[in-house]
């Protein structure tokens, strides 16, 4: 904790000013209920516009050998359709990300055929537009639902099992759709 507020006192030093309702530390329910720590944090950059910074991971092996390890960062910049963290908003976002996946279904949520019986190691990089809404629920607390769609690019290698065997290939798989879903916690200060 002591990191992230020696990090929002430098990132608001180059901003400027700190006033009320000028940052936002957010954690996203979602990723978190996929076992996903994550943390991120919004930047008022004018009256109507911030920039939101979100990062998570998954470092786990769950049981059976199942894994579904991935990293991803994604900066977003936001117009606030009447005042910043209050309201309808309007987002376009960058994608940033790396995966180790593999032993699980997610049928037919996959974009990976028989991702039960291989592994698949790689990266992606996308970009996405978003709408969201935010709730005041106090003075320093809000609750922030968005939906994003856009465009990735994963680029991977394919492993006979999931964590041993011989790379069988490599490739690379574009993606449309759904590319940020979240309901986010956010504190205000």
């Amino acid at each position: 904790m002591k990191k992230i507020l020696l990090l929002t006192l430098a990132l608001s030093a180059f901003i400027g000013k700190i006033d009320a309702q000028s940052i936002g530390l957010k954690s996203n329910l979602l990723y978190s209920a996929s076992l996903s720590p994550n943390m991120g944090i919004e930047i008022g950059l004018g009256a109507q516009t911030t920039l939101d910074i979100s990062a998570g991971f998954n470092p786990f092996t769950f049981s059976k050998g199942r894994q579904w390890k991935h990293w991803l960062v994604q900066p977003e910049f936001r117009y606030w359709t009447c005042e910043r963290f209050n309201g309808h908003f309007v987002a376009g976002h960058l994608i940033g990300g790396g995966f180790n996946v593999g032993n699980v279904d997610f049928f037919p949520f996959s974009i990976w055929d028989s991702l039960e019986n291989y592994r698949y190691k790689g990266h992606a990089l996308g970009v996405g537009v978003g709408y969201g809404y935010a709730w005041m629920l106090g003075k320093r607390w809000n609750l922030e639902a968005e939906v994003g769609l856009g465009y990735a690019h994963a680029w991977y290698d394919q492993y006979e099992c999931r964590d041993c065997g011989d790379k069988i290939g490599s490739g690379g798989k574009n993606y449309w759709g759904v590319t940020k879903l979240s309901i986010s916690l956010v504190y205000l200060f």
